[in-house]
């Protein structure tokens, strides 16, 4: 289960922290009104939009999961690394598994919300930017911030095997309104195209820690997808 209460204080040290205002002692109750709205309205909505009922793997412990790869081994790769936790937060904000636009759906809701919440225009492209990134997870090799949001969504890939089965039976879950040949065909389309691209990862750590394993279990998965 998530700790919804560390992360409000998650977003708000990440908003406080974009926006320059965090130099407070408890980014939890540090903000200047005069300046900036509290940041703490539109950690709970977002925690609302991640708590949805429809989801079961794109839920707040992913959240939280993400937020631990960028706070943890590939916090040293980014270099705004308050604009990478903003899009975290952002990157599945919307999501309904029948429609194919959440990532648009998601920058567009982080363009509004944050503009709003006092982020600096630039700082507010550039969350957007990376949130339409995952649609690709293919960041350039001068997109040090895209390759630590996008290394950290995919690092489930590398999961041990019964947390990577977890995942995947998760996700089917999501998507219980497919039926099963359907799905089987659509997730396969999914894991091939994966499977064929020179890299997983974009950091030295998710190469060098990741990718050997995300490649082993998605070829397992691929394999018990096989008719016959």
């Amino acid at each position: 289960m998530a700790d919804l209460d560390s992360l409000r204080v998650r977003f708000a040290a990440a908003l406080t922290g974009a926006r320059g205002d965090g130099d407070g002692p408890d980014p939890l109750t540090y903000s200047d009104p005069l300046t900036y709205p509290d940041p703490l309205p539109y950690a709970d909505d977002l925690l609302a939009r991640w708590r949805e009922p429809q989801r079961r793997y794109h839920t707040a412990t992913h959240l939280t999961a993400v937020l631990d790869h960028v706070d943890g081994p590939l916090a040293g790769h980014a270099a705004d690394l308050d604009v990478v936790r903003l899009a975290v937060w952002f990157h599945d904000a919307v999501y309904r598994p029948e429609r194919e636009e959440n990532e648009e759906r998601s920058a567009r809701l982080a363009e509004r919300a944050l503009a709003e919440a006092g982020l600096a225009p630039g700082k507010v492209a550039e969350v957007a930017r990376l949130v339409r990134l995952t649609v690709s997870h293919a960041p350039g090799d001068d997109d040090p911030d895209g390759q630590v949001l996008c290394d950290a969504d995919l690092a489930i890939l590398a999961a041990p095997p019964s947390a990577y089965a977890a995942y995947t039976a998760a996700i089917r879950e999501e998507y219980a309104f497919v039926p099963p040949d359907d799905f089987r065909a659509g997730r396969t389309v999914v894991l091939v195209q994966l499977l064929s691209l020179p890299a997983l990862f974009h950091t030295p750590y998710g190469r060098e820690h990741w990718e050997r394993t995300a490649r082993y279990n998605m070829a397992a998965e691929l394999e018990m997808l096989s008719p016959g």
